[in-house]
């Protein structure tokens, strides 16, 4: 079992200056010859190709939340997909991810007027809702390459599948979208069992962390969240957790100074949202993580020292690594995996 980190940077931008040139989130997690997809953030198909992987060994993808910079090239992957995954008519490959939000979030205590949404008919659609709406968009291709070159129809070689969340947890998108709670199982084949846990990320709901549990190990991550104990809750003895982690020197060097609305609400945004170093590294201790490797790195054009800082606090390895890393994934002999 390992990790390959396709790509690295977190954020709906390219990011100036960035001399590692880190692409758009996106994780593969390999177990024997098969791996698993979580988030397809910008370039994640050349990564993917870069990494020695081979689409056709895709055992599922995992979808966080339905923030674009997690979800800009799943279209590729789904157009793309029909030239690589050609012999999944039959079994299709798992597209697991968070399904309709059903409200609106509220507007911002910022704005002067209230903006209008966009996308009325269906403003908050889960990912099948988006598996279908890709499919539509790009069916002038689709329908050349399945008519006249006889290619399968990517709704032939996909599975979209929206996770549903317990309804005993009490969760509600707006007003507790994340309760405390236990992990519970979305996926399960004969390599990998996969939970997932409600994690904090407002204004967006549902945003799901996902563990990746098997007979070599566990890996668990987190997409984005700010610091929660449901985190902790699922990351609990893992051997490998990778954690989002923001630098928040640059959210007050970009946003301090500004006075507009849209300003102060962006500022808003990153610090209700996302976990500084410090507090992945709270995280990763409490839950008893064997290693630490912070992704979804926000800036994506921060020099390592940035991410680094702090970095003797946690007991355990501290990794922070670069595009197409791979991150052996072992437990110690005397410990359970739990299944």
């Amino acid at each position: 079992m390992k990790v390959i980190t396709l790509g690295t940077a977190g954020g709906p931008r390219w990011w100036k200056g960035d001399a590692k040139d880190r692409a758009g989130i996106s994780t593969a997690v390999v177990v024997d010859d098969r791996f698993y997809l979580v988030d397809a953030g910008h370039g994640v198909g050349r990564r993917v190709r870069q990494s020695g992987l081979d689409l056709a060994d895709l055992g599922g993808v995992f979808i966080t939340h339905l923030h674009s910079d997690h979800t800009i090239d799943l279209p590729s992957l789904i157009v793309f997909g029909m030239h690589e995954l050609q012999e999944r008519v039959g079994a299709p490959v798992p597209l697991i991810g968070p399904g309709r939000r059903g409200e609106l979030p509220p507007v911002s205590s910022r704005a002067v007027t209230a903006p209008e949404p966009v996308a009325p008919h269906n403003p908050t659609p889960g990912v099948s809702d988006m598996f279908t709406s890709i499919v539509e968009a790009y069916a002038t291709d689709l329908n050349d390459r399945v008519l006249d070159s006889l290619r399968p129809s990517p709704e032939l070689l996909f599975d979209p599948r929206d996770i549903e969340v317990p309804a005993e947890v009490g969760y509600h998108p707006n007003d507790l979208p994340t309760p405390d709670m236990e992990p519970f199982v979305v996926f399960e084949d004969d390599l990998v069992t996969v939970s997932a846990i409600l994690v904090e990320h407002p204004p967006i709901a549902p945003a799901f962390a996902f563990r990746f549990d098997s007979e070599f190990g566990s890996v668990t991550v987190s997409g984005d969240t700010c610091e929660t104990a449901n985190m902790v809750r699922l990351a609990q003895d893992t051997d490998l957790l990778l954690h989002e982690a923001i630098d928040f020197s640059w959210v007050e060097d970009n946003y301090s100074h500004r006075t507009d609305a849209e300003g102060i609400a962006s500022r808003d945004h990153h610090y209700k949202s996302h976990t500084s170093v410090d507090g992945a590294i709270r995280i990763a201790d409490a839950a008893g993580a064997r290693t630490l490797a912070l992704h979804h790195l926000v800036p994506g054009s921060a020099d390592d020292s940035v991410w680094s800082r702090g970095s003797e606090q946690f007991t355990g390895t501290f990794l922070v690594p670069e595009d197409l890393d791979s991150l052996s994934v072992t437990t110690p002999a005397n410990v359970t995996i739990r299944s």
